[in-house]
Order: structure tokens, then sequence, then C-alpha cells
């Protein structure tokens, strides 16, 4: 059975979802395929825990979504998407009891950092009102296909000359290193640090500044939020505005290619998709050119390029029902919806770097009935931590590492045991078996390394979602910008789909890219 479309997307995830969105918005007629029975990739919830206790199987909080101009532009609360925030945004908790708290109430947030240095407040509120001259400019040249001219004008007419030179730079220094020029204490350089570790980057890794910086100023403008209800929300709001058909378990095989173009799609099951305008792909950088398409129609420097491409680290998820609040040793942290604690993150990062499981984890935790009531029956907590381990860790090691991750809560929250009414493990496992795209629980679609970023993602390339072969296009957060809920990938492969597609103009389009690629692939 074959059935044709305008449009073939890959993967139900929210970056094929906004992709699929943006098309049919054009009035193109998309077919979505998702290769397992759920849809959502990693945005996603379900009961996992315990009867009434809500857990996000992989995201939980949102700073980028609620700044993403891509995902702005779907209006989703107009689809019924509803966002909720803790108290605070993000804690670090120390070993002593000490307390660094991020908090939406920018006052708070200076009181908290001037406790661990005097002025470290005052620097803190200097930057964030920088951020908030540059961030209209700065989100959108940093999520739309590199360079990006019309924003990176204007925000390069807004900085000055001097001014662009030295954000450049914070973008690409470590996060230690660019906690110890910013302030004085530890509260504040220990949050850049912590943020930073949402990626898989160390603290003297280049571009950790960057990361760490960008999710503390979006941590301050706009919160970390949550969709009331859970993560599956969002995607559910994406699928309420979407006019086309998504087909679930329909794993793709074969990504059909003829002179030079893509075709549609063959499924495992035999189904058959041709796609008269474009196929957009949104799995991960190595599936997609390894697997699905045949080597013969890729170039072979790509294909060794390849060879070249890093994921990022694996990941240990823990979800917990609690039958109460977490007994924290600082206060402080009970309203903060994400909280940081563990192991010194240089060590830790070292560890993993050399391939060894941490003697002691660190954690990012989120503690999400404190963020949305919907979460838990009232009075109790749906709490999850998150670490990152080692590639191709064994699963003995990983079960062992769980009574370390335990161990750490049990540390810096006395009697957290005594809470836990359930638990559902997530390793690398189980999180590839939820979402084949999550690669032996890699989040990120690959290293947010300096090195495999912009240009460089997946691969020494144009920065863009399209690739060698016409018509396809990657959407995965394999390509620029890369990982984070935002959308860009979706929308960067949704554009480019769209200008391939413009009478004549569409033609000298692909004649540019293809002039392009000649010269990288040759």
């Amino acid at each position: 059975m074959t059935e044709t479309v305008d449009a073939v997307v890959v993967g139900a995830g929210h970056n094929g979802l906004v992709a699929a969105n943006m098309l049919a918005d054009a009035g193109w007629d998309v077919a979505v395929l998702e290769a397992t029975g759920e849809v959502g990739g990693a945005v996603r919830s379900a009961e996992v825990t315990a009867p009434g206790f809500v857990n996000d199987l992989c995201s939980a909080f949102y700073p980028l979504s609620a700044g993403s101009p891509p995902l702005l532009a779907l209006d989703l609360e107009a689809h019924g998407l509803r966002w909720t925030h803790a108290p605070q945004v993000v804690a670090h908790l120390f070993p002593d009891g000490r307390s660094a708290v991020i908090s939406r109430e920018l006052d708070l947030t200076v009181e908290s950092l001037e406790r661990f240095a005097p002025g470290d407040g005052k620097a803190w509120r200097h930057w964030y009102s920088e951020w908030r001259r540059l961030a209209p400019d700065l989100l959108p040249a940093l999520l739309t296909p590199f360079p990006p001219v019309r924003a990176g004008v204007r925000l390069a007419a807004q900085a000055g000359l001097g001014g662009a030179l030295r954000l450049g730079r914070r973008f690409l220094v470590p996060a230690r290193v660019l906690g110890e020029e910013l302030f004085e204490g530890d509260g504040a350089r220990m949050l850049l640090t912590g943020l930073a570790l949402h990626t898989d980057l160390a603290p003297d890794d280049a571009a950790g500044g960057g990361f760490g910086w960008l999710l503390a100023m979006l941590a301050q403008q706009y919160g970390f939020p949550v969709p009331v209800g859970g993560a599956q929300q969002i995607t559910e709001a994406l699928l309420r505005r979407f006019p086309g058909v998504v087909h679930r378990n329909a794993a793709v095989e074969e990504i059909v290619v003829g002179g030079g173009r893509a075709l549609g799609v063959r499924c495992a099951d035999g189904r058959l998709f041709r796609a008269r305008r474009a196929v957009v792909a949104d799995v991960p950088a190595l599936p997609l050119y390894q697997d699905m398409i045949k080597p013969h129609h890729l170039p072979g420097r790509l294909l060794a390029d390849l060879a070249g491409f890093r994921w990022d680290n694996a990941t240990l998820k823990i979800d917990w029902a609690l039958s109460g609040p977490v007994p924290w040793i600082s206060p402080d942290v009970a309203g903060a919806g994400t909280v940081h604690l563990g192991a010194d993150p240089v060590r830790y990062a070292h560890d993993i770097a050399q391939g060894r499981m941490p003697e002691e984890p660190f954690l990012l935790a989120g503690q999400m009935t404190t963020a949305d009531a919907t979460r838990s029956p009232r009075g109790t907590e749906s709490m999850w931590a998150y670490t990152h381990i080692p590639r191709d860790t064994s699963a003995e090691q990983v079960t062992k590492h769980i009574d370390t991750v335990t161990e750490t809560m049990r540390r810096h929250a006395p009697g957290f045991d005594d809470l836990i009414l359930a638990r559902y493990v997530a390793g690398p496992a189980e999180l590839q078996a939820k979402n084949p795209s999550l690669v032996q629980g890699a989040i990120n679609g690959g290293t947010a390394g300096a090195y495999q970023q912009l240009i460089w993602r997946p691969t020494p390339g144009l920065g863009r979602a399209d690739t060698p072969i016409d018509k396809l296009y990657l959407a995965s957060s394999s390509a620029h910008p890369g990982g984070g809920v935002h959308g860009a990938p979706g929308a960067n492969a949704a554009r480019a789909a769209l200008a391939r597609s413009r009478p004549v103009l569409g033609d000298a389009y692909r004649a540019a890219i293809d002039a392009a690629l000649r010269r990288i692939y040759r």
C-alpha cells in the first residue's frame, strides 16, 4: 500500500510535530510516522511510580520553551497548554547546608547571592540587565540556521562591536572560568556550573559557560515553567493543533532516494509513503545516515565524517512517589522546582570523561508537585533525579549506582528513604527502549561540545537542516542548534522545505545548497 502526501515527517518527537504543524499551516498535506506506540519522544509523562503520581519520562522543565520563537509562534496555549511555576526556580544545595537560589523575583535572587559574596547580587543584576537588552535578538540568533543573518545583524547593532566580541567569548569559555570572571562567591559560580551540567559539558569544557549563562538568564526572566498536568501536555497541544495524521507503530526502515532526491519512505511493515515535496527526519544523525539511507546515496566524505560524531553522556533517571515534601538540609531549597546537589562537579565530570563511574553523582533533581500541584495527591511529592554516567556502562554498574544516588539524596535530605512510596528507574537501556532516539541514554542528540555545534553539527556542514539529499531535512536535536525543548531544529527543517518548494526560487535555493555541499564533501 502506498500513500502519497506533500511531506512525510519521520518521528513524532516535539521537533517532528513542530515541523508538521508549520508545513500544515502552509497548506501542505503531512503524514507523521512514529516508530513506537507513543507520541512525544522525550516530551512525555505517565504514571510509572504509583497511581495518582504523574511522572515526566524525560524532559520536565522548559525555560527554552518559554522563550522559543518557534514554539511561541504556534500559540500552544490556544490549544489547551497551560504553564505553572514552582515558588523558586533553581537551587544549588551545598553539602554543608548552604544554598544559592534563583527566583523569578530578581531581588530575592540578588539577596541569595549576596549571602555568598558581597557584590555578587549587584553583578547578577548587571548581567541580567544586559540580557534583557539583548535577548530579543539573541534568542532568535541562537535558534535560527547558521549564520543568523537578520537576528545577528540586529544583535551586533544592539551590542556594538566590543559587546558582540565579549558576548561571543562568553559563549566559548568554560563554566568554571566564566563563574570566576563574573562572580566572587561560590553561590553564583555553582549555579552557572550546575546549569551547564544540564548538557554533557564539564566545568572546564569550552562553551559550558555559554550554556550555563543562557539557562541562568532564562531562569531569571521566564523561570523554569512546567505544563499543568505533565510534559505530555506539550505533546497533546501540538497534536490538537496538527490537522494531519500521525501513524503510530510505523517504524521507518528506509528513506527512498532517486535521482539524488528523497522520494518517500518505506516502513518496516512494508507500507510506503511517497513525499511530493519533503521528507523531514526527526531522528538522530547516525540512525538516519547509517541505517535509513543506502550508502551509495551519500557522499563518501560525509560517511567518513560520521566516525567523528560524538554522542552525549548516558543518563540514569529515577522517579519517586513520596509521601511528603523532601526534608532538605536547607529550608530555602523546599520551594525550588529544580535542585542541584551532590558531588564536586569537576571531579564528577572528570570521572565520566575517563569512562569511570563517579564515586558520588552530581544530581539534577525535580520537585514536580512543588511546581505543579496536579502531579500527585495533596501533601505528597512527585520527584525525580537524574545523573550522567559513562556510555557503555554495564547493567550491573547501573544497578549499583542507583544505591549511590539514593545515598546522595539521603545525605542532603535526612529521612528521604522514609518518604518513598514507590520508585521507577530508567537507565540507558530503558530510556532507549521507550524512545529509540535516546541512544544509550543520550538525551541531547549528540554532545554539546563546541566542536559539534553550529556548522559542525552533526558533522562539518552548513549549520542548516538541509542534507546532501535534495528534499531531505534533518529536524532532530542532532541538527543545529541542538538539544532542548525549543522546537528550533523542527522549525528550521520546515522553513528549509518551504524555501525549496517555491517555484523557480526553490531550484535556485537548492542549487546554492548543492554548490556549498560539493565544496564541503569533495
